[in-house]
């Protein structure tokens, strides 16, 4: 099995700054994509950021030049540097990831169990 578990989510005021972790463990022969997903409350959940293997990079374009993601392969963790916050940044944060548990095996996604981020003063 694969588990992925985020932290660093918090309530924080407007204009501040919070940083996510999501450290992946458990049955991993290799990690592809890891992304950030949000779900505010009577919305669907979006995408925020995502990263592939060699570092690429994508984001919402709500996010782009505010957020930043980056990985450490070598620890299986993806991060969310999120600054200049909003209110509508509130959400639930969730982790993702695509996984291949063997060689002979193709990639499975796996999600984290959210992470609470409140942006309000």
């Amino acid at each position: 099995q694969v588990q992925l578990v985020e932290s660093g989510g918090g309530l924080v005021q407007p204009g501040g700054s919070l940083r996510l972790s999501c450290a992946a463990s458990g049955s991993i022969f290799s990690i592809n994509g890891m992304g950030w997903y949000r779900q505010a409350p009577g919305k669907q959940r979006e995408l925020v950021a995502r990263i592939g293997s060699g570092g690429s990079t994508n984001y919402a374009a709500s996010v782009k030049g505010r957020f930043t993601i980056s990985r450490d392969n070598a620890k299986n963790t993806a991060y969310l540097d999120m600054n200049s916050l909003e209110p509508e940044d509130t959400a639930v944060y969730y982790c993702n990831a695509l996984v291949r548990r063997s060689m002979w095996s193709t990639p499975d996604d796996y999600w984290g169990q959210g992470t609470q981020v409140t942006v309000s003063s």
